[in-house]
């Protein structure tokens, strides 16, 4: 009990220091709000953990979204019946598209005909998938073998177009996946997010196409591998192509385990929430002032200067920030044009830095690890803590559940959420850039590769009021569902992550979280000697 007084003083005392830090550097966000607003702070600041079974403003079921996904939905989405490897597949020239924009499909197959079923993503009932398209029969070819660029490993699908898709009224914003058929029953996925451009919505979901591409091996290479496979590193490709299917997740990438359950969840709940790729905030990274809070989904690792700096300056400015996932903000890219539009080239040379063509013109610009030399601008700037290794399992472990994060969870100091941790995972990190006020939610003893530490769940927040959360595992998206590989789901774990994931969601929608929800430093509490790997 006395810890909770402890943390409400602490709360209404941070609360007053934002609230006078957003007086000199933003007073018309108060003005705007009436003289209610700062006893709404404060009040909220006091109540702590009661604040986060649902914000003012944040009501679940009402708006579009819940409206949406009150419509008839469907399972047929699913694929049943993959086929041989190259029975169909195929890839589009979007990776995001807007109402009134035509898409062109590039399919090939073995298929004399096929069709193919556009379905917006979200919760239906449970279904998951309402069909909101349908090509006539179209007739099918087996086209051409990928290409590879001698002096970068870039593979690409030298195709020839298929169809031509219009994106009209009736497809709302939203994450889809075009399913093509092929007569035999054969399927594969194309993913394609339809944002919208005048969107004010409180939360941006964001699917990490750029993460997606970099570890995409069709055609034998990734940015990882060559054609020997993943011991293969010198062959691998230092450009990486959107002109071509993905490999795995059914053509759909990480797509089913790493950002459909969140999609889910946050469509259930009627969230009010649009949708972007990082490509799109990379190319309008000024758009996010717009929203409450950026949500980064499952493995988010790969960032362009642009997308990280509007990042930051949205922070600056009050937007939350919530990574659910690791890992991210690791390597850092640039996007350059294809053949098929632009921002469709991915480059990134990890080691080989000086081979990259602007190393020595522009070393702001060279695609090493963020941390690493030439850049020197760990991750954990951002997020709070930073990546550490792969792969690892273990249990979550529970520091702080006076956090309003953990509200309505039923968890105690010491509670564990088996198999939450892991493969990879992030950990506060002695010595790297930190940002002041830092607190642990979860600490989580783990061994990696013969080393013994840690996996942190964090929370902190700024003095522009923003927040922002690093779940510090790639498991906590699929937790939702339990549908994470090699048997890490577990049942408990999954109430646990759905109910901190709501309480998150809602308290980030409902505005710049520090001002209701400021972070409780801790790391002084807690052992963070680094563990030697």
């Amino acid at each position: 009990m006395a810890g909770n007084v402890r943390r409400a003083l602490w709360r209404v005392v941070v609360a007053v220091a934002v609230v006078a830090a957003l007086g000199l550097v933003g007073a018309g966000l108060i003005a705007a709000r009436g003289p209610g607003f700062v006893a709404r702070v404060l009040g909220g600041a006091a109540r702590g953990r009661q604040t986060a079974a649902g914000p003012a403003g944040v009501a679940a079921g009402t708006g579009w979204i819940a409206e949406e996904n009150r419509r008839a939905g469907t399972s047929a989405w699913r694929i049943r019946d993959l086929g041989a490897p190259h029975a169909i597949e195929g890839y589009a020239d979007h990776v995001s598209a807007r109402v009134g924009e035509t898409v062109r499909l590039y399919v090939s197959t073995e298929a004399p005909w096929f069709h193919v079923e556009a379905y917006r993503m979200g919760w239906y009932g449970g279904r998951r998938g309402r069909l909101v398209w349908r090509s006539r029969r179209l007739p099918g070819r087996l086209q051409a073998a990928p290409g590879t660029d001698p002096t970068t490993n870039l593979v690409e699908a030298p195709w020839r177009p298929s169809l031509r898709v219009r994106v009209g009224p009736r497809w709302p914003p939203g994450a889809y996946l075009l399913k093509l058929v092929a007569v035999s029953g054969a399927g594969r996925y194309v993913p394609l997010t339809v944002a919208d451009d005048a969107s004010g919505a409180a939360l941006v979901l964001m699917s990490a196409v750029t993460t997606w591409q970099a570890y995409n091996d069709w055609g034998g290479r990734n940015l990882y591998w060559g054609p020997g496979g993943p011991v293969d590193y010198p062959r691998r490709s230092r450009v990486a192509s959107f002109d071509r299917p993905y490999r795995t997740g059914r053509g759909a990438a990480d797509f089913l385990g790493n950002e459909l359950p969140l999609i889910s969840l946050a469509e259930r709940e009627g969230l009010d929430v649009t949708y972007w790729t990082d490509v799109d905030l990379h190319r309008h990274p000024q758009w996010l002032a717009r929203h409450r809070g950026l949500v980064s989904l499952g493995h988010d690792e790969y960032w362009s200067t642009a997308m990280r700096r509007g990042a930051e300056r949205a922070r600056g400015r009050g937007v939350n920030l919530a990574f659910l996932g690791a890992n991210a903000v690791f390597r850092h890219i640039r996007l350059e044009p294809s053949p098929l539009g632009p921002d469709r080239h991915e480059v990134n040379y990890k080691t080989s830095v000086r081979a990259d063509p602007v190393y020595s013109t522009d070393r702001g610009e060279v695609t090493s690890d963020w941390r690493e030399p030439p850049l020197h601008q760990p991750e954990s700037a951002l997020l709070g803590q930073q990546y550490e290794c792969n792969p690892a399992r273990a249990d979550g472990v529970v520091v702080e559940p006076g956090s309003w994060l953990l509200a309505r969870t039923g968890l105690q100091a010491g509670s564990a959420l088996p198999d939450l941790v892991g493969p990879e995972y992030d950990r506060v990190m002695v010595g790297a850039p930190t940002p002041r006020g830092v607190e642990l939610l979860l600490h989580s003893p783990l061994r990696c590769r013969f080393h013994s530490s840690f996996s942190d769940v964090t929370w902190y927040t700024t003095a522009s009021g923003a927040g922002v959360f690093d779940s510090g595992t790639s498991s906590w998206v699929c937790q939702l569902d339990q549908v994470c590989a090699a048997g890490r789901s577990h049942p408990r774990t999954a109430v646990a992550v759905r109910r901190i994931t709501l309480n998150l969601l809602r308290g980030v929608a409902a505005g710049p979280a520090g001002l209701t929800h400021p972070s409780l430093p801790n790391l002084h509490r807690f052992d963070l000697r680094p563990s030697g790997l």
